[in-house]
Parts: C-alpha cells; sequence; structure tokens
C-alpha cells in the first residue's frame, strides 16, 4: 500500500510542477506491474492518455423520453461496470435526436414506442424489446471487442433496423413535435425577460 501511494504522488508532483509526460510515463509503468490499480487507470483516463472499461454517457432527457433513463444508465453501468476494455456506451432517452447525438459513442442504445434502438458509431443496426437493451447493449460490447465497429455493422440488417427506427422516431414527433421541451417559446421569453420587454 505505501509503495502504491507513494508511486501516486511522486506522479501527482511532476504532474502539478509541468513534467506531464513523465508523470503519465510513471503511472503507466506502475500499471503494467500492477494492472489492478483502478485509480491509476482513473487518473490516465482524467488525463485523456488511456483508459479502460466502459465510458458511459447519456443523454439529459426531454419531453419525448418514455423510459425510466437514470435507472437504465445505471443497469448498463452495473452491467458494465469490471468490462476491461476501453468503450464509449451511449443510453439516449429517445430515438429521434439519439443515435446522431450520440454518434460518437462506439455503441449505444436509443429508447422509443417499448423498444430499444441499437446503434453502433451513430448506424441503427438492431431493435430489441425494452426488457432486452441492457444484455443486448453487453453482448453487443463484447462483439465489438473482439471484431470492431466495422465488423458490427457489418453483421447487422441495417436496412430492417433504420426502417424501425424511423417508424418511432416518426410517432415520437407526432406526438410531441419537433420542438419537444418547447425551446422557440423559451427563447422568445429570455429575450424578452433580458430586454427587459
Amino acid at each position: 500500500m505505501q509503495r502504491v501511494d507513494n508511486t501516486r504522488e511522486d506522479a501527482r508532483i511532476l504532474y502539478h510542477q509541468g513534467y506531464y509526460e513523465e508523470a503519465i510515463l510513471l503511472l503507466q509503468d506502475w500499471l503494467t506491474q500492477y494492472p489492478d490499480d483502478a485509480s491509476g487507470w482513473e487518473i490516465l483516463a482524467a488525463a485523456g492518455v488511456r483508459r479502460r472499461g466502459a465510458r458511459i454517457v447519456s443523454c439529459p432527457t426531454c419531453a419525448r423520453c418514455r423510459i425510466d433513463l437514470i435507472g437504465l444508465a445505471e443497469k448498463v453501468a452495473a452491467r458494465l461496470e469490471n468490462y476491461p476494455h476501453p468503450i464509449t456506451v451511449a443510453v439516449m432517452g429517445c430515438v429521434v435526436n439519439g443515435p446522431g447525438e450520440a454518434r460518437e459513442a462506439d455503441l449505444g442504445i436509443a429508447a422509443g414506442n417499448k423498444r430499444g434502438h441499437l446503434f453502433v458509431k451513430g448506424r441503427n443496426v438492431a431493435v430489441v424489446p425494452e426488457d432486452e437493451m441492457v444484455e443486448t447493449l453487453v453482448e453487443w460490447a463484447e462483439f465489438i471487442h473482439a471484431y470492431g465497429t466495422d465488423a458490427a455493422i457489418a453483421r447487422a440488417d441495417t436496412t430492417i433496423a433504420e426502417r424501425e427506427a424511423e417508424k418511432d422516431r416518426l410517432r415520437a414527433l407526432d406526438d410531441r413535435g419537433a420542438d419537444a421541451n418547447h425551446a422557440q417559446e423559451k427563447i422568445v421569453e429570455i429575450r424578452r425577460t433580458v430586454s427587459g420587454s
């Protein structure tokens, strides 16, 4: 334990004195010897140098969201907590903007009409029942690790997945409109308040 604390402290001192590369090299060397040191990995990930495990991103939700998005994101995070490979997984509240907003994610799910629209790098690849979303994400994460995102997209019938996503997207737009949060009205109200009229 003392050696761990000393190594982290040495890296912290080097980093704060401007010796960024040296601090990172020290931690990387440390992690080759002690790969289970989670805080060492967190430091490297925070520095944007190296990461492992799943990074979960989510939308802030909107009026179109018809699912417990926070609960879903927590389930996904718990299920991928010990996932050892670097992957970004998006958990989005609706199929209207979800896949586009999270297109940089390796893998994601967008809720819509009691089902999940699975996407890889922004491409719709599958439609799954709502109660199978978490397990399906885990299965696809394993496939992506083994074969890559291009192979994941190639294995899917994207035509069917995209058609079904478009149906649910249009249904959500019909139900709540393009401006589900009434942003334009709020912008006008804010402008009136700011201008004092």
